[in-house]
């Protein structure tokens, strides 16, 4: 089976993802498409199994096998767990449904250390424009502004909201390279020292709720290796055709 038609016809849940859905799109805004694939459970009793992501089919879209999905949302990855909570949902079968039903329950204290090493590798790479070419990339400060901004609410309300809302002109106005570098920076070490002290009172639990993500990976595969296995339909179409034992 091509890694396409994972995406194609096994897609249960897709969404908008980027500045679309943090409410930072311009007119030259990219339009990121992101999703999450359910493989048919008698994939994995083949030698090759199939993939845990796929790039494509279209420009900007990119999706997970559900069970890789799961696991990088509950080791608190902050694209991920972002993806989960898009405002722009573009499709959701009932397992999509029921995988945004948990979304909750991949959060934990665990996103203050996941969120800060992000922010941490993003900082050192503008510190570096910064000494080498005198300025930072303005677009990619704009976007680290969001994400401290998101860890600290989030730490704080136990809900991850992504649309950036009323902070989208003071946002932009960083894209558009009007604030000084000097305030960015005070910005963001303000907004990092505020989601560490948020942490010690987070309502969050400390850990994710492991078995209860589990417990739905287990049904759905289940449910899964009762469907007729898709590569011997595969193979039965080509035979049908031609395409095997033709000279």
């Amino acid at each position: 089976m091509r890694p396409e038609s994972l995406v194609d016809d096994h897609t249960i849940y897709a969404c908008v993802m980027g500045s679309r859905a943090f409410g930072l799109a311009t007119d030259s805004s990219d339009t990121d498409r992101r999703g999450v694939f359910l493989a048919p459970t008698p994939l994995f009793w083949r030698f090759e199994k199939p993939p845990t992501h796929v790039e494509g089919p279209a420009e900007e879209q990119f999706s997970w096998e559900l069970e890789r999905f799961c696991e990088l949302a509950l080791r608190a990855n902050p694209n991920i767990l972002e993806c989960l909570h898009s405002p722009l949902v573009e499709h959701a079968d009932a397992t999509g449904r029921e995988l945004l039903s948990l979304r909750e329950a991949f959060l934990s204290r665990k996103v203050h250390e996941t969120f800060t090493r992000y922010a941490h590798g993003q900082r050192r790479r503008l510190d570096a424009d910064v000494r080498s070419h005198g300025a930072p990339r303005w677009k990619h400060a704009m976007h680290l502004l969001r994400l401290l901004s998101t860890a600290r609410d989030l730490l704080r309300t136990g809900t991850l909201t992504i649309d950036v809302g009323e902070e989208r002109e003071p946002l932009l106005a960083v894209k558009r390279g009007e604030v000084p570098w000097p305030e960015v920076e005070v910005r963001m070490t303000r907004l990092a020292r505020e989601a560490e002290e948020a942490t010690r009172r987070s309502p969050l639990p400390e850990e994710p709720d492991r078995r209860r993500i589990e417990d739905f990976l287990i049904r759905t595969r289940r449910a899964s290796a009762l469907q007729p296995d898709p590569y011997d339909e595969a193979v039965q179409g080509v035979v049908r055709g031609g395409g095997v034992g033709q000279r």
